[in-house]
């Protein structure tokens, strides 16, 4: 095992996930989320900046639902996964950055720079996860991708660890207020996300074959993007699949992205909230690992089912949550099966496609991912105007888990390979 871990392609590939889980700590989950409702929203109610954030971060997800299958065919057609990543990276590092500059009170221009850096970070995974297939075999799929989220977790937790020191102790870095250094830390996450993308550049298996120019790889990848909708709408485990990974990852999302706005609404100081996001990404590191070891025992379908009965239970238990202790005791729950779901939902996907097509495919797989991201933050922020509950809000994901997990029992894994090999 450790064999395969450290060989330079698979440790390259994984380190993408070190790279831009920056991005995910600190824009996504932890600091940025504080700062738009305590500084760049101040004088708006905490369920209006609720929803504010909800719609920027599903106007991203509509834009990534748009594009991803579109691109998944392009890059395949001109033979250009990894151009595109890097193009999609250094859209969302020059408007991390951009946040640095952003005055006080502009929500506007923050939310609008903060959703442009979604799609940059959103975008980059299609190519991303669509690699996989260049750096291992199916067999090894869940472990590889459970090894690039352990990785994704430990990194983000690092520097996610380095900017709260920087939030809580301003003085001691130069800065003059809490306000300055969260600023600073957008900062650090272009960084942070440029370094450790180089050894995927250089490490990773260029595409083979002919690179065709742009133009043609448009054209070729929109001919493509027909065929493979109906190949998917002939596959019926892809179909169903995908049907319940929309369902079920919205879910995912949602925690992921408003699981501090939440815990600030209810009342939580936001110190408290950044220690339970720090909890969750270092439990998170070597549980993603063990689920990826857990998916080759059980299998990856299995694992994920595991996962959502966790998730059904943590979003009912959020509701009635009054002690900030019970945030830190959900922060472990979540870190142990959040990395698990997303890397076996990976390699699952991975197990079910054609390898050869894994641009175009993932290309669908993520415009499902975001399409939920479309639908869960408004979910939760509307049900929350809506009641003036933002305990309603929570709970409403529960449905989510419990719809995804009900239509992947009814996907046949073993089917959906004997397809694959034969395509």
């Amino acid at each position: 095992m450790w064999k395969l871990l450290t060989e330079k392609k698979v440790l390259s590939w994984a380190l993408y996930d070190w790279a831009n889980s920056a991005f995910a700590t600190v824009m996504l989950a932890g600091l940025f989320p504080i700062f738009f409702k305590e500084y760049l929203s101040a004088d708006q109610s905490a369920t209006t900046s609720t929803f504010h954030l909800g719609v920027a971060n599903s106007a991203a997800g509509i834009v990534i639902v748009l594009l991803a299958p579109i691109l998944g065919a392009i890059a395949d057609a001109g033979q250009a996964r990894k151009r595109l990543l890097l193009s999609f990276a250094s859209l969302g590092m020059i408007m991390t950055v951009s946040l640095y500059g952003v005055a006080e009170g502009a929500w506007l221009t923050a939310a609008i720079l903060y959703a442009l850096g979604v799609i940059g970070f959103m975008g980059s995974l299609i190519f991303y996860d669509a690699l996989i297939v260049k750096v291992a075999r199916p067999e090894q799929y869940d472990l590889v991708s459970g090894y690039g989220y352990s990785l994704g977790y430990l990194g983000g937790g690092l520097l996610f660890s380095l900017d709260v020191l920087m939030t809580l102790y301003p003085a001691w870095f130069g800065f003059a207020d809490a306000g300055e250094a969260v600023r600073f830390s957008f900062i650090t996450v272009a960084i942070w996300w440029a370094v450790f993308t180089l050894p995927l550049v250089f490490n990773v298996p260029a595409d083979e074959g002919l690179r065709l120019p742009m133009f043609k790889a448009v054209r070729g990848g929109f001919r493509q993007l027909r065929t493979t909708f109906q190949e998917i709408r002939k596959l019926r485990v892809v179909s169903l699949f995908l049907l319940a990974y929309w369902l079920y990852i919205d879910g995912v999302d949602t925690v992921v992205r408003m699981a501090v706005d939440y815990g600030m609404s209810i009342g939580f100081d936001s110190n408290d909230l950044i220690i339970a996001l720090l909890i969750t990404q270092f439990v998170g590191f070597p549980a993603a690992l063990l689920f990826g070891m857990l998916g080759q025992k059980i299998g990856p379908k299995a694992g994920i089912l595991i996962a959502l009965g966790v998730y059904f239970f943590v979003t009912t238990w959020a509701y009635f949550m009054e002690e900030v202790y019970e945030f830190y005791m959900l922060a472990v729950v979540i870190g142990l099966v959040q990395g698990g779901v997303q890397s076996l939902s990976r390699s699952l996907y991975a197990r079910i496609i054609p390898p050869e097509k894994s641009g175009e495919f993932f290309g669908f797989y993520n415009m499902m991912g975001k399409f939920a991201a479309v639908i869960g933050p408004v979910m939760m922020g509307t049900v929350a105007m809506l009641t003036d509950s933002s305990r309603l809000g929570i709970l409403s994901i529960t449905l989510l888990f419990a719809l995804g997990g009900g239509l992947l029992l009814l996907v046949n894994v073993k089917e959906g390979e004997r397809i694959a090999g034969q395509l």
